[in-house]
């Protein structure tokens, strides 16, 4: 019997979260099932490697913020032309939008997929609103999967989903794709320019969530090393002008299609969230058996073993940050290495793609069998 799937997805941009939503599609695609994706707005990402793979791509061409009716009916179109057995939502207006297409499609199963904590809007952590209609359509979904155990107590304990219904299946990092490359760390370096500097990384949205404020304070303290910072978003303007105030040597590089290769050219990963699920970013820094210092949040803690693979602090406290800062910094060269390879143990172990898809097909097969 041919398996069918349709990965709905709130966008496909570059973020995690529309990140892990390829790599699924792919990784299901090779495991023989029939895989689609559907972007509720216009794809700007991995449309054409999804393509190229054999995954076809639709988009329901909605606009961000504004309800549609015909975005709706052309779900409705899609999904009773594909005929799929599983309906597989990501992130809150998919999950949504997926749960209420059932009450005119016939989806055998529906499932949706919470990729933070806290699902709040870029500009607010007020998550109330969404969470009260996640709980009026919970009988519309057959599973509500949180990709972190810190994730899955708070949806339990908050009433968001019944106990019977949660699951938790984390991200995945293709880990053979990301490693260390000591040609690739030479070669980056080189063309950055930074010589024997120490150079810290982080890489994602700025955004208000990501409390990139607590860094820059954290790493002006030090008055020493580079920080570059791969990402863009609404923040960017006003962490400028804080970098500029702070006289910190950070450098905006917006957007990368290379931060494999950043991560290897970098001595150390910075996170500083406040709101997290899994961090693909951070899932990645392992992978390449980078240390980190990050905040702990969300599913943070499930990345970074504490001594062992990096160091976690409090969210919102810089002093602590740069404390930590200060401690991975100092560690001798071989002790750093140490600390990384370590990371990149776990993250094979635990969050390999191959093992990620493998869960989710399992996870699929037993909702079906019900």
């Amino acid at each position: 019997m041919t398996k069918r799937v349709v990965l709905l997805s709130t966008n496909l941009a570059r973020g995690g979260a529309e990140a892990q939503v390829a790599q699924l599609a792919a990784g299901l695609g090779r495991r023989g099932w029939e895989v689609s994706v559907v972007s509720m707005l216009p794809p700007s990402a991995f449309e054409q490697e999804l393509v190229a793979s054999g995954v076809p791509v639709f988009s329901l061409r909605m606009r961000p913020g504004a309800p549609s009716l015909a975005g709706f009916l052309r779900l409705a179109s899609i999904l009773r032309k594909l005929r799929p057995q599983i309906l597989h939502c990501h992130m809150f207006h998919a999950n949504l939008l997926g749960r209420v297409a059932r009450l005119i499609c016939p989806l055998p199963v529906v499932i949706s997929t919470a990729h933070s904590i806290l699902e709040s809007s870029r500009e607010s952590g007020d998550a109330r609103g969404r969470e009260r209609l996640y709980r009026i359509t919970d009988r519309l979904a057959d599973a509500t999967v949180a990709v972190c155990e810190a994730g899955a107590r708070r949806y339990a304990e908050t009433g968001i989903a019944p106990q019977r219904k949660l699951r938790v299946i984390p991200n995945g990092v293709d880990t053979r794709r990301l490693q260390p490359d000591a040609e690739a760390r030479e070669e980056t370096r080189r063309q950055l320019g930074v010589g024997h500097e120490f150079v810290w990384l982080a890489a994602g949205r700025l955004l208000w969530k990501k409390d990139y404020p607590t860094m820059l304070r954290a790493f002006a303290a030090q008055r020493q090393g580079l920080l570059l910072i791969a990402g863009e978003g609404p923040e960017e303007p006003a962490l400028r002008a804080l970098a500029a105030e702070l006289e910190a040597n950070v450098r905006f590089l917006g957007l990368r299609a290379d931060v494999p290769e950043l991560m290897n050219a970098a001595n150390g990963f910075l996170l500083s969230s406040t709101v997290e699920g899994l961090p693909m970013a951070l899932l990645e820094a392992a992978s390449s058996a980078l240390p980190c210092v990050a905040t702990d949040a969300g599913g943070v803690s499930e990345i970074v073993l504490d001594g062992r693979t990096g160091y976690l602090v409090p969210p919102g406290d810089p002093a602590a940050f740069e404390a930590a800062m200060s401690r991975l910094r100092g560690m001798t060269p071989p002790s750093r290495r140490q600390m990384g390879q370590a990371a990149r143990e776990h993250a094979v172990a635990q969050f390999d793609m191959a093992v990620v898809v493998a869960r989710w097909e399992r996870l699929y097969e037993e909702l079906l069998g019900a």
